[in-house]
């Protein structure tokens, strides 16, 4: 069964794709048609390069002692591999500054890219992000254009994107928040299948609540692809699709819930504590 660290400390929001951390720097960089969302420079590659290297020998098995990290549903990404290797889209619910890295540790060799808060790449530890393949979501229609027009071609030339649908990242909030449609509409877009993926909580023993401080461990829990409705048009594939892949982040969580209150999942920016 779910643990739920009943977190109080974390001040969430009302609207449910709200950030409550403040980002202290900006950089002042302009996200518009002319910005590299994918940078292929040399240099830009090479540094990359060597931070892989880090993330494979250092910080993927630091993790799962930091995290007391535990990966479920591994075999999903084996009996897909065929599938996987010509593009996905996974979404998940986002509970800590570190669950992408379990995301990246869960399914390497790939290298994924994910899509983040431009407030994010342009603060102070944006060139991290970047390092680590975070694309920026731009404001402008222009870099808008280029931003979908770049998802789009790494789709369909074998890449793995992840895409947090909640929309903001809320510290050991234990149920899953509303979608947005966005990742809906890019895997209807490029034909491509979405891959649910869950974090649920264990709680801690007395030692690693002192050393590390951790209101709960962390499990990661992989689900198998879920594909667009070709009998529907695009409007409601698009919430159809938004709909059961969040009802599936919900049961890999481990969360039912309750049929009566259940709230409207597509579009809804209410927060509301709708889990038992």
């Amino acid at each position: 069964m779910n643990y739920d660290p009943k977190s109080k400390k974390y001040p969430y929001p009302k609207d449910t794709a709200s950030h409550y951390l403040k980002i202290k720097k900006n950089r002042n960089i302009n996200f518009d048609s002319n910005y590299p969302y994918v940078n292929k420079k040399k240099s830009f590659l090479f540094l990359r390069f060597l931070v892989r290297i880090v993330l494979v020998l250092i910080v993927f098995p630091y993790s799962k002692l930091y995290l007391g990290l535990k990966i479920e549903g591994k075999k999903n990404l084996k009996e897909n591999k065929e599938i996987i290797k010509k593009g996905v889209i996974s979404v998940s619910n986002h509970i800590h500054m570190w669950d992408y890295i379990s995301i990246m540790k869960a399914i390497k060799p790939i290298k994924p890219y994910t899509i983040v808060w431009d407030k994010n790449v342009n603060g102070e530890s944006g060139n991290l992000v970047r390092l680590v393949g975070g694309i920026p979501i731009p404001l402008n229609m222009g870099g808008k254009i280029k931003f979908f027009k770049t998802i789009n071609e790494l789709l369909n030339t074998g890449n793995w994107i992840h895409i947090y649908a909640e929309g903001s990242m809320w510290e050991y909030y234990y149920p899953i928040r509303p979608f947005k449609d966005g990742a809906a509409a890019l895997a209807i877009k490029a034909n491509k299948p979405i891959i649910p993926m869950a974090f649920s909580y264990r709680p801690p023993s007395k030692l690693r609540k002192k050393l590390f401080k951790q209101e709960a461990c962390l499990t990661l829990n992989i689900g198998k692809p879920i594909y667009k409705n070709d009998n529907l048009d695009y409007s409601l594939q698009r919430d159809d699709l938004t709909k059961r892949i969040h009802k599936e982040v919900c049961r890999l969580a481990g969360i039912n819930p309750i049929e009566n209150i259940y709230p409207p999942i597509y579009n809804d920016n209410e927060r509301i504590d709708y889990y038992e």
